[in-house]
């Protein structure tokens, strides 16, 4: 028996009721079950769930975007940006290593504090979940290991 495809719709906030992403009002979500698509503790709670179920899953931090790590925080001097850029605190920046996103957390003068954690490292969160569908895998989907068709079109977050 194949994996399932699961189809839901969420909303994420923060423990402290913060609302940080929603898929209301756009496309639900749809993942293929245990390749690691979706966070790991939202995954292990939806699978015991079922088509129209309904669900508050509370996340912690290391089975989400993982904790925070401090190498990843710099003191970069200002002098290092262009000088025509406008330096704003949640302003994201790529460098040369392609992978990493830094933002700007902290302006002190001359003196800029870059964050390259997921902004939602270290981070509890809580998913309030719906299912809309729960379906079997294609044989397809299983090789490709992604979702193909309704709602599976390929925007990768």
């Amino acid at each position: 028996m194949n994996p399932r495809v699961v189809t839901f719709h969420y909303t994420l906030k923060d423990k402290q009721g913060n609302l940080i992403d929603s898929s209301e009002g756009s496309h639900p979500l749809s993942y293929l079950e245990g390749v690691g698509q979706i966070i790991s503790g939202l995954e292990e709670e939806i699978k015991h769930l079922k088509t129209g179920d309904k669900k508050v899953i509370s996340v912690d931090a290391d089975k989400g975007y993982g904790k925070k790590n401090a190498e990843l925080i710099f003191d970069v001097p200002k002098s290092q940006f262009p000088q025509d850029e406008e330096l704003t605190v949640g302003m994201m920046f790529q460098t040369d290593e392609p992978d990493t996103v830094y933002t700007i957390t902290e302006i002190k003068g001359e003196s800029i504090i870059v964050d390259g954690n997921h902004p939602l490292a270290g981070v509890d969160l809580v998913f309030d979940v719906q299912i809309i569908n729960t379906r079997e895998a294609t044989d397809e989907e299983v090789t490709h290991g992604h979702v193909h068709g309704e709602g599976g079109h390929h925007h990768h977050h």
